[in-house]
C-alpha cells in the first residue's frame, strides 16, 4: 500500500469516527432523506440557504465509513458556497467517482475518496450525500422561484 493510500484511508476514518456537522439544523430550508437500497446506507441532510449561498449544513444517518465520511466532507466543503458552486463541486465529485480526470485543487479532504472509483459497488456509498445536496438545492430553488419543476 502506498503512503498516499494510507493517508487517504486515515482521512476517511477520521471523518467517519469524528464526523463534522452531524446533528440537526433547527431552521433548515431544505431537508432531504435518501437511502442507498443496495447497501442500506441512509442520510438525512439539512441545509440553510440564504441569498443564494449555503449558510449551514448538517446531516444524520447511518452507513458505512465511505458514506458517512463523504457526508462529513461534503457538508464541510459546501458551507459558505454559492449554490452554483456547490452544484459544480458535486458535478466534479461525480466525475471523479467515474474515474474522470477533474480539477481537485479545491477538494481538500474530499480528494481522499478518489480511490473509491476502483470499487464500483462503493460509488453509490460515496455519492449518497452529494445526491441529497443536489436534490435539496434543486427543490429549494424551485420552492423559491415558484416554478413547477420535476426532479429525479
Amino acid at each position: 500500500m502506498s503512503t498516499l493510500d494510507d493517508l487517504y484511508r486515515r482521512v476517511i476514518m477520521d471523518h467517519y469516527q469524528a464526523p463534522r456537522n452531524m446533528g440537526e439544523l433547527k431552521d433548515a430550508d431544505a431537508t432531504i432523506q435518501l437511502k442507498n437500497p443496495t447497501c442500506g446506507d441512509q442520510i438525512t441532510l439539512q441545509m440553510k440557504v440564504e441569498d443564494g449561498k449555503i449558510k449551514d449544513a448538517k446531516f444524520r444517518g447511518q452507513g458505512c465509513s465511505i458514506s458517512m465520511s463523504s457526508a462529513s466532507m461534503m457538508t464541510e466543503a459546501i458551507k459558505g458556497l454559492k449554490v452554483e458552486e456547490a452544484l459544480d463541486l458535486a458535478d466534479r465529485f461525480s466525475k471523479m467517482m467515474l474515474g474522470e480526470d477533474v480539477d481537485t485543487s479545491d477538494f481538500e479532504d474530499i480528494e481522499a475518496l478518489q480511490g473509491v472509483c476502483k470499487f464500483p459497488a462503493r460509488i453509490k456509498c460515496a455519492t449518497l450525500a452529494w445526491k441529497a445536496m443536489e436534490k435539496g438545492i434543486k427543490e429549494h430553488h424551485c420552492d423559491h422561484c415558484g416554478e413547477d419543476h420535476h426532479h429525479e
